[in-house]
Parts: C-alpha cells; structure tokens; sequence
C-alpha cells in the first residue's frame, strides 16, 4: 500500500493517528449503516415480489376481458371509447424518510365515474375489464412506490459499500502505511541523535581525562 506524500516530523504523525481515528470511527458507523440498509432492503424486497405477482395476476385478468371486448367492438372503437373523457390527476405524491434515503409515499385519489363512451355502441364486457382495471390500480400505485423505494435503498446501499469499501482498503491501510513509515523515521533520527550525543559524551570525557592527565 503506497504511503501519503506528507513530512517525517512528529505534528505530521499526530495530525494523521487523529485521521486515522475518525477514519475507523466513520467506516463503523458507515459500516453499521450498511447493514441496517440490507436488512430494510431484504424485508421489503419479499413483500415486493408477492404484489407484484398479485398485480399482475389481476391485471392479466382484467387484459383478459379488454381483449374480448377488442375483439367484438373492433380495436378502433376501443380505443376511441378509451380515450374518452377528459384528464384529472389521480395522485398526491410526498416522500419520507427511511435509514437517510427519502422513499416516495404516493396516495390514489378517488377515480372519476367512468364516462366518455357510449354504453350502446361498446360491449357490455368492456365495462367489467374497466372495472377490474379499477380495482387494481390502487395496489399498482402501492407497487409503484415500494418498487421505486427499493430502487433507491439499493442505489444508497451500492454508494455506502463503496465508501465503506474506500476506507476499509484503500484510506485506512493508506494513513496506517504512512503512520509505521514516520514512526520508524522518527525512531530512527532518535537513535541517531542518541549516537551523536554519545560520540560528543565521550568526546568530552577523553577531553577532559587528556586536561586532567596534562595537569598532573
């Protein structure tokens, strides 16, 4: 692991066991965050697939009946009756909250009468598809939000592995290699100082022992 362009002295080595600390502090709480992150994914994830094989189940019904009434009115009728009426906004949507990811929350308004077409010129069938369509559409707009939830706890769990990934391989061992790099120079300039003083210590002691003897 390649260490930190940074200066041997002791403020440097203080300045990066200080990173190093809030390093590790901040993988574990990113660390604990990714956890608690798979655990909301994997519960909803289970709830998800159960809807939607129930959603699509009614919907392939309520297809089952459009088609019948395709195929007894004629598909430019259909499509003319479908078309009918005029647009509303069908839906309120807020967002919360959920382990620092905001999911939507998004709430169905109550459905207009059907209208726009004309009872005697479009079988009697298009009215049950219509209804079927009806009634599943509020566990398709549930189906949309927790599907787009899981879309988003999963975008936040790949971005929180990366980061956790960064500090646990790359930031950590990085200030770690340079930490052991600075204390073994430093370590090594203290031995080299204590050498010097005692090549000076002896120095002296012999300069001192040569007077003595010259004074005798």
């Amino acid at each position: 692991m390649p260490q930190m362009r940074v200066n041997p002295n002791r403020m440097e080595l203080l300045r990066l066991r200080g990173r190093l600390t809030t390093a590790k502090r901040g993988h574990k709480l990113l660390k604990d965050k990714l956890d608690e992150l798979m655990k909301e994914f994997l519960a909803r994830i289970g709830e998800v697939r159960r809807m939607r094989r129930e959603v699509e189940s009614r919907l392939a019904a309520a297809y089952g009946l459009l088609t019948i009434a395709r195929a007894e009115a004629g598909s430019a009728a259909l499509a003319s009756a479908l078309m009918g009426g005029e647009p509303v906004e069908l839906l309120d949507v807020t967002e919360h909250p959920v382990m620092s990811v905001r999911v939507p929350i998004i709430v169905l308004r109550e459905l207009p009468a059907r209208h726009g077409y004309s009872f005697a010129t479009t079988p009697a069938i298009l009215d049950g598809g219509l209804a079927r369509l009806a009634a599943v559409l509020p566990a398709m707009v549930e189906l949309a939000a927790r599907e787009k939830a899981i879309e988003l706890l999963a975008a936040e769990i790949e971005s929180t592995r990366r980061r956790v990934n960064a500090l646990e391989y790359v930031l950590i061992p990085q200030i770690e290699t340079t930490v052991r790099d600075i204390r073994m120079k430093l370590d090594e300039a203290e031995r080299g100082n204590l050498t010097r003083l005692m090549k000076v210590k002896e120095m002296v002691e012999r300069a001192q022992s040569g007077e003595t003897e010259m004074g005798l």
